[in-house]
C-alpha cells in the first residue's frame, strides 16, 4: 500500500485529508500544538521553526509528501526547500495546497493554471515562492493545488458564521469582490482522485461558476439560520475584483465539479432547530 504523509495533519484541511485517505492507503501525518495526537502512532510531532524532516522521512518512506503547512512563512520555506532537494533524489512526489490569493493583484478576470502568478499581499508572495520551489522539480514530481475559500460545516469560516449570527455581530463581506468556493467535503473528494488517478501538474479546485462574496456569505446566512443577518460592507476598490481560480487545462470529471449551490447546500445539511 502506498505511504502517504501529510504535513500539518492536525490542522483543519490536514485532517479532513487524513481522514479521507486513512482507509485507503498507509497514512501518516504531523502534528505541531495539539495533544490529541500523542498517543496516535500514525502522528509525528513536528516543529518545523526547531527540527527538520530528516527522521520522519526515513521511518514513513512516502512515496507522496501532501503540505497543508501552516505556521511561520520563513520555517515554511525552509521546510519547502528541503522537500524538493529530497524529492528530487527519492521516488516520491508532493501535493502543495496553494491559494488562490497568489492571483490577487489581478482585478479584471479570473485565473487559470498556467496563467503568470502577481501578488500584492504577503500571504500570496509567500504561496508563489514555494510554487517556484516545486517547479523547478521534474514534471511528475510535483502537483500543485490552488485553493479558493474552503467552508464546512465545521470550519473556521463557518464556526465564524455562526458565532457572528448568535452573537448578533456584523459579518465583514466585499461586494466589489467576485470569488468562487470549495467545501471539504468536495475538497477531499477532488484530492482523493487526482491521488487515485496519479494526477500532477496544477489544479484550480474550486466551483465551476463565481459569485460575489457578499451574495455567498449572505446565501449561506439565510440558508443556514434562516436569518438576514448584519453586514459590514468593505470595498477595497471603486470596480469589480475577481478573487477566482477556475480550470482550463487539468479539468476534472464533471461528478468532481460543484458550483457554489453545491457548496451552500453542503453547509446547510444540518438540523433545522440548530441554527434557529
Amino acid at each position: 500500500m502506498k505511504s502517504i504523509l501529510i504535513l500539518g495533519g492536525s490542522g483543519y484541511i490536514g485532517n479532513v485529508l487524513y481522514k479521507e485517505l486513512a482507509p485507503y492507503y498507509n497514512t501518516f501525518a504531523t502534528y505541531n500544538s495539539s495533544k490529541d495526537y500523542t498517543q496516535n502512532k500514525h502522528f509525528f510531532y513536528f516543529n518545523m521553526e526547531k527540527e527538520g524532516l530528516e527522521v520522519i522521512l526515513k521511518e514513513v518512506q512516502p512515496k507522496l509528501i501532501i503540505s497543508a503547512l501552516r505556521g511561520d512563512f520563513n520555517a515554511q520555506l525552509e521546510t519547502h526547500n528541503f522537500l524538493t532537494e529530497y524529492i528530487k533524489n527519492k521516488n516520491c512526489r508532493i501535493l502543495f495546497l496553494s491559494s488562490a490569493n497568489v492571483f490577487d493583484s489581478f482585478q479584471h478576470y479570473p485565473s487559470y493554471e498556467y496563467d503568470k502568478t502577481l501578488s500584492e499581499s504577503v500571504y500570496g508572495h509567500f504561496k508563489i515562492k514555494i510554487e517556484n520551489q516545486l517547479m523547478r522539480l521534474a514534471v511528475g514530481k510535483y502537483s500543485i493545488v490552488r485553493l479558493p475559500m474552503i467552508f464546512g460545516l465545521n470550519a473556521p469560516r463557518t464556526l465564524e458564521i455562526d458565532s457572528a449570527i448568535l452573537q448578533n455581530k456584523p459579518i465583514e463581506v466585499f461586494p466589489n469582490t467576485i470569488i468562487n468556493v470549495n467545501s471539504d467535503v468536495r475538497l477531499k473528494q477532488q484530492i482523493h482522485y487526482l491521488i487515485n488517478q496519479q494526477k500532477t501538474g496544477i489544479f484550480h479546485l474550486g466551483s465551476s461558476d463565481l459569485i460575489s462574496h457578499f451574495d455567498f456569505i449572505k446565501t449561506i446566512v439565510e440558508k443556514r439560520h434562516y436569518n438576514l443577518g448584519i453586514y459590514k460592507q468593505v470595498f477595497t476598490s471603486n470596480t469589480i475584483r475577481y478573487l477566482a481560480t477556475l480550470p482550463k487545462e487539468n479539468k476534472l470529471p464533471s461528478h468532481l465539479l460543484p458550483t457554489y449551490m453545491d457548496i451552500i447546500d453542503d453547509l446547510t445539511l444540518v438540523d433545522s432547530g440548530k441554527h434557529r
